[in-house]
């Protein structure tokens, strides 16, 4: 598994803290996924975006479609998300 260094939620500070705190989840974790971004917080946001904008963009797609597709190639790349 690759090891990519990442600014921790309790460690973040300025605009990634207030990323952090939108993008958290209920327990206060952000997902890995995103923290990969950290170093970048403008890669960050735009990751974060690209996200919201398919799952939730106009689309021929149903957000039930999206989310079987998501969980099938995660599965694909046997990855908990």
């Amino acid at each position: 598994m690759a090891w990519i260094k990442v600014i921790r939620e309790a460690e973040a500070t300025g605009r990634l803290k207030e990323l952090y705190d939108k993008y958290a989840e209920p327990s206060g974790e952000v997902d890995n996924i995103l923290k990969i971004h950290s170093l970048n917080v403008k890669s960050l946001q735009t990751h974060f975006e690209l996200y919201a904008h398919l799952m939730h963009g106009r689309s021929d797609l149903s957000r039930i479609q999206r989310e079987m597709i998501a969980v099938v190639a995660s599965a694909a790349n046997r990855c908990h998300y």
